[in-house]
Order: structure tokens, then sequence, then C-alpha cells
């Protein structure tokens, strides 16, 4: 019997500090993750333009350090009755105003490992006037929901604390309170 609690108590004991060394390396492993990276995240490009000149050039960059090569680099701007096409890093596209708003798409065919991955990226442009062409967005949005305003008429008193008071307004202390989503500052 004694050899039994023994036993017991030694496998009891050997779980506890098995699971102690489980936490710890659950912790110190966890806290080395780094989010995962794909290849399109290499891919950049830069607004070159003037001061009082609409010309856009579009420069495409790789993140140093990227193995392996582009198959090919597609541009395409467009405005809101035209698209122009250019192909290469580097892209010119003299044909905007100043007031137009352009959607720049670059699609380039990244070649790492003899396999080959469409990476393709569009922003919204706007020219500002002083210097040059600039980023309206970062990227494409995933939603757009038109706003609803929510005015109830119930007459309820609240204090600024959000705090409802059931008493009437004649009966309230001086104070600033929210009656009808408005603010109300009693003085008497």
């Amino acid at each position: 019997m004694i050899l039994l609690n023994y036993i017991y108590l030694c496998i009891i004991k050997r779980n506890r500090i098995m699971k102690k060394i489980l936490l710890v390396l659950l912790v110190v492993l966890g806290l080395q993750t780094q989010a995962q990276i794909t290849l399109c995240d290499s891919v950049e490009y830069t607004i070159t333009s003037s001061v009082g000149n609409t010309l856009l050039q579009l420069n495409g960059t790789l993140t140093a350090g990227f193995l392996g090569y582009v198959a090919s680099w597609d541009w395409s701007v467009c405005n809101d009755a035209l698209c122009f096409t250019d192909t290469g890093q580097t892209a010119y596209f003299p044909q905007f105003t100043a007031n137009d708003t352009l959607k720049v798409c670059l699609t380039i065919f990244l070649t790492p490992n003899l396999m080959t991955y469409t990476c393709m990226q569009c922003d919204s442009l706007v020219y500002d006037g002083f210097g040059g062409w600039m980023l309206m967005n970062m990227g494409n949005p995933t939603a757009i929901t038109e706003l609803t305003s929510y005015n109830e008429v119930d007459g309820k008193i609240y204090d600024l604390l959000g705090r409802e008071w059931t008493c009437s307004f004649a009966n309230l202390p001086k104070g600033l309170y929210i009656i009808n989503n408005r603010k109300v500052l009693k003085t008497e």
C-alpha cells in the first residue's frame, strides 16, 4: 500500500512538472511568433510628381532580400472616363489633369522558386495642387454602410454620468442634464 501511494505521488508530481514545462515552452515560443508574411507584402510602389505638373510617375519596388524575380509589372490608371496602361518597373502617365481622381492598380507576377504568384494592389490618388499626386486611401474598403440617426424622444432625464433621473425637471438640483439627446443646463 505504501508503495502504491509513493508511485501515485510521483506520477502527480511529474504531471505538475510537465504541465509547468509545457506552459513555459508555450509562453516562450508564443512570444517569438510573427505575423504571416506573404510574397505580395514585399511589393510596393512610390509616386513621383513635381509641383505644378500633373505628370504621374509610378516606381515599383521590391523589399531588399527578395529571392526571385518579377516576371512583369503591369500598371493601369483610370479616371472617371478613361483607363491607361503601361508596363515596366517605372510607368509614366501624362494624360491626367489636376481635377482627376485616379484609381491606380499594379499587378505583378512574382517568380520565386519556379512558382508564379500574382499580386495586385489598388489605391486612389488625388492631386493636391501643391506637391503633386498623393494617396487618398490605403487599400480598398471592405464595407461601406450608410449611417442612420437614432432620435428617440422619450423624455427621460440623465445626468452626465449616465444615471437616469425619475423626478420631474422642476425637482432636479442645479446641473447639466441630457434630455431627448440634448444637453440642458438647469440653473435654478
